[in-house]
């Protein structure tokens, strides 16, 4: 296969990764949320793009398959990741409630590394549909490639992820200045509720 076919599989994977990364989600609704507070971004940045990393390798080396043939793994990590979502709902409608916490520097003091950390990787290794997605679909299409193309597929589709999160991160501080009105975080917060419950319910039924 020609240098040609090789980067048109890379396209191909960072197209078809953007695809699936870019949705209004949990995970992404808490890197704006923490790019916007500008905090630990590079932490949970990294944290979400490596996750991904992992997750599309996992699925062209053939666990895609494993999981299929397990189903069992799937609702164990979706009941699990729906009580998370719903209970991290909770959490931000409590926010939106309390207006006199929404601001940038007083809500409820800095999130620390530790919780960042923790946060992150439950929202996304909480989610059944990563594995869906990331580990069924992008290896089964990864997969498809001629066996000298599915690794640049898979590596156009980790650029995606580092790519969409960086800029979701780090490009959050242009809002900052909309943010520092503690009505806006009050939007934010029961925007991210509301998300959560959804994505909670919704896990919790199998939709």
């Amino acid at each position: 296969m020609n240098a040609l076919d090789l980067v048109q599989a890379a396209v191909l994977g960072l197209g078809t990764g953007l695809a699936l990364i870019i949705a209004i989600g949990a995970q992404n609704a808490f890197v704006l949320r923490q790019g916007i507070r500008g905090e630990h971004v590079a932490v949970v940045v990294v944290i979400c793009a490596l996750s991904d990393a992992l997750l599309i390798a996992a699925g062209i080396l053939g666990i895609g398959a494993l999981i299929e043939a397990a189903p069992v793994v799937v609702d164990v990590i979706r009941y699990a990741g729906a009580a998370f979502l719903i209970g991290y709902g909770l959490i931000a409608a409590k926010r939106a409630i309390r207006p006199g916490s929404l601001t940038a520097g007083e809500q409820q003091g800095p999130l620390s590394t530790k919780a960042a950390v923790a946060t992150v990787l439950a929202l996304t290794w909480l989610n059944p549909h990563v594995y869906l997605d990331t580990v069924l679909l992008l290896g089964s299409v990864a997969n498809s490639q001629a066996p000298d193309a599915r690794w640049w597929f898979g590596g156009g589709a980790m650029l995606g992820s580092l790519i969409w999160f960086s800029a979701l991160g780090f490009g959050a501080r242009l809002l900052r200045r909309f943010f520092a009105k503690p009505s806006s975080w009050r939007i934010l917060d029961g925007a991210i509720a509301v998300v959560m419950f959804a994505l909670g319910i919704r896990m919790a039924i199998g939709a």
